[in-house]
């Protein structure tokens, strides 16, 4: 008999802003290859390493497809399957009782970006949960601190479209490694590249992104603030700024100036570790080589004052007059050019009366010290809290919690689903429907369900009809398939969606938002910012009102983090800890850690995978060789990294790659594999940085030693070796 093959078209469900288009083949009801769609303009036929062997990914053997159950100690990872009938009556039963004795504020989720789609992804549960009155879980994890920093200051702009590229002359990238974390996104700027543009990346870590820059500026990790208004405070006093601009489209120059002329070049050389010549240079051809055009990653936001970074950054395009031109001006995220009904999605007028919220980057805290009532239950979905959250040792103690009914809906039992009491088992992307939107480009992307999933998985959006059927919820709305949300979820009368059918959509596979021409696109060109005023806004009225909140992101936007207002002109603040803002802490903890996000890796998917982990190689940690020799570690040597918080271990890299008093260890290994049981989040602190309760990863100080012989063993050279050689 001839094997039947046929080509489904699907999306890539991953948290990333190239929200790839997909061709699946499948042979005879199972999938046996995923390619990227050539005919997509971002995709271009070619997935990224860590979605290259899809199809396989489907088949591992790890594969949760059925319920099950703890059989032993809470994070011995020791269960047995179940019905999920069985599942079901347990769950509401302790939910019940949870609700009699505690409320329902005593149930909390707890999920992310796991799973990126409009119906199974960031908001699938939360009309769930509104519905039964739980705690409200605060999802702040990536992006809403970096984002609160441009609405104030451009508005919910749809940005510079990475297609128009090709047209900038000199690009800067800042705070993000577009080879690793979206690099669709590099044939763009390598054509750039091909007609002349320079090529500039601000990093604290020499990337595989800033080794192929023409110019790497290593900045010290929390200060890119500074360095903005540094710049600023250049390219005013020396005249470079487009008067003509500033003077038609922007509000608060004078302000802004004087703002910035608090900060003279020797002060912001002191502050960022940068020479004083490099930021002079920067300025002025930023300035003066036309179309400029700033790429700003989500790793900003990880610090204090990574808010007001942001703002100070998203300054500088119309200060020069960059928006005027197609490939001038800022890439952020792309995210207001799809016409969502977040409303529809998320149900807030389902919310109780004096709702409780809770931010899940304090899920330590919350379920160790929450009270009147303290956390009963969690529910853990599109999310691997244990490995991506801050605090790791805290959220660990907390999971441990006998009295803590916790569930969790996954693919694998990964490091979290360990302490689970019930495990659910999730669909994969080619089993199930959905609708992508992407942050990084303009292209909608429709998912057809292509094969059957495994023995009894299923989709995040049938997992929630069952439990609203368990909980007795018997509104219409549980009732829907997975076509009739699309088409509730979308505002297809929206101008953005000219042109644009649910039909249309689930035919061709990729369809473009109507923003506009992508080779004579400039947004910006004559203002018409989406701000109150209708301009850049320099001098912030939102931030002077004090009411500013921006959808989807509501429930993120914060105050300072010391309760005080937030500063309507871009400033700049210290770390939490470094140097000078904390000298007890740094007398005993020396180096800054950031913890980029891996090559092989998406945040934590993957990392289960051994091809992948192959590829990625064990933990490591990237140290200057004059931090090293007076610790006595060699390259190669394994290394306990710590502070008070907690500690993890790697094979120490000696690198110039980071600059002195700064470290870098890569995130998303799960601390099952590794031998401290731990990952580079055990460090991390739980503080929010100043705008969008933005977690602050890159603001942790930690001391490094070396470790004996024996635990050197335990990581294999084949993979310190690679790790070597890629830093050396």
């Amino acid at each position: 008999m001839n094997p039947e093959k046929t080509t489904v078209k699907g999306a890539c469900p991953q948290d990333c802003p190239d929200t790839c288009a997909f061709i699946y083949t499948v042979e005879n009801g199972r999938l046996i290859d995923v390619q990227g769609d050539p005919k997509h303009p971002v995709t271009q036929g070619r997935l990224c390493t860590k979605l290259n062997d899809f199809a396989k990914h489907h088949y591992n053997p790890d594969r949760l497809i059925y319920p099950m159950k703890r059989v032993g100690p809470k994070g011995a990872g020791e269960f047995e399957r179940i019905s999920w009938a069985e599942a079901l009556g347990e769950i509401r039963n302790r939910w019940a009782r949870i609700i009699d004795e505690f409320g329902s504020k005593a149930i909390m989720p707890c999920s992310y970006l796991g799973q990126e789609g409009v119906l199974n992804g960031l908001t699938v549960g939360d009309a769930f949960f509104n519905r039964l009155g739980s705690t409200i879980a605060e999802k702040t994890f990536c992006g809403v601190g970096r984002e609160v920093g441009t609405h104030l200051t451009i508005g919910p702009s749809t940005g510079v479209d990475p297609e128009s590229l090709i047209h900038s002359r000199y690009i800067v990238l800042w705070a993000v490694n577009t080879l690793s974390t979206g690099n669709h996104h590099w044939p763009f700027i390598a054509e750039a590249k091909r007609r002349g543009a320079k090529i500039v990346a601000i990093d604290p870590l020499r990337s595989r992104t800033a080794t192929q820059a023409d110019w790497h500026i290593p900045i010290r990790p929390g200060t890119d603030a500074a360095l903005a208004l540094g710049m600023m405070n250049i390219i005013i006093s020396e005249g470079l700024f487009d008067r003509d601009y500033v003077e038609r489209y922007t509000v608060g120059f004078d302000e802004l100036a004087a703002r910035a002329a608090e900060y003279p070049v020797e002060l912001v050389s002191a502050i960022t570790g940068i020479p004083e010549q490099d930021i002079l240079t920067l300025s002025r051809e930023y300035a003066t080589q036309a179309p400029a055009v700033i790429r700003l990653g989500v790793a900003i936001e990880r610090s204090r004052n990574g808010g007001q970074a942001s703002r100070a950054i998203n300054c500088l395009p119309a200060l020069v007059g960059a928006w005027r031109h197609v490939g001038g001006g800022y890439l952020g995220l792309t995210l207001s050019a799809f016409a969502m009904k977040w409303d529809a999605m998320c149900r807030p007028d389902w919310i109780k009366e004096d709702p409780r919220v809770l931010n899940l980057n304090n899920l330590g805290k919350v379920l160790l010290e929450t009270s009147d009532p303290p956390i009963k239950s969690l529910m853990v979905y599109n999310h691997n809290p244990l490995v991506q959250s801050p605090d790791q040792e805290r959220i660990k103690k907390g999971l441990l919690r006998e009295d803590l009914f916790l569930v969790v809906s996954d693919l694998f039992v990964t490091d979290t689903a360990k302490y689970a009491d019930i495990i659910l088992p999730a669909t994969m992307q080619a089993e199930q429907t959905d609708l992508m939107f992407s942050w990084g480009h303009f292209y909608w992307t429709y998912n057809n369900k292509a094969i059957e999933s495994p023995g009894e998985a299923v989709p995040n959006t049938q997992l929630f009809r069952l439990l609203a059927e368990t909980m007795g919820f018997n509104e219409p709305e549980w009732r829907r398939t997975d076509e009739e949300m699309i088409r509730d979820f979308i505002d297809w009368e929206s101008p953005m969606m000219q042109g644009i059918s649910f039909e249309a959509l689930q035919q061709n596979g990729y369809m473009r938002t109507a923003v506009g021409d992508k080779d004579a696109r400039a947004p910006h060109a004559e203002g018409n910012f989406p701000t109150p005023s209708g301009k850049c806004e320099f001098k912030s009225s939102l931030a002077e009102q004090g009411d500013f909140v921006p959808s989807p992101f509501r429930a993120g936007y914060e105050a300072m983090q010391d309760g005080s207002y937030i500063d309507p002109l871009p400033t700049y603040i210290p770390p939490f800890e470094s140097r000078d803002s904390a000298p007890q802490i740094a007398a005993k903890y020396p180096l800054n850690i950031i913890s980029p996000k891996a090559h092989g890796f998406l945040n934590s998917q993957y990392a289960n995978e051994i091809k992948q982990r192959k590829r990625q190689g064990d933990p490591i940690l990237i140290i200057h060789p004059e931090d090293a020799r007076p610790r006595g570690i060699g390259n190669g040597d394994t290394v306990k990294v710590f502070n008070d918080r907690g500690a993890f271990i790697g094979a120490a890299i000696l690198s110039t790659d980071t600059i002195r008093g700064v470290v870098a260890s890569y995130l998303g290994h799960w601390g099952t594999d590794s031998r401290a049981k731990s990952a580079v989040n055990s460090i991390s602190s739980d503080r929010a940085a100043n705008m969008g309760r933005a977690p602050t990863f890159s603001d942790n100080l930690v001391e490094v030693a070396k470790v004996d012989s024996e635990a050197i063993e335990a990581l294999s050279m084949g993979a310190r070796r690679a790790a070597i050689a890629e830093h050396a």
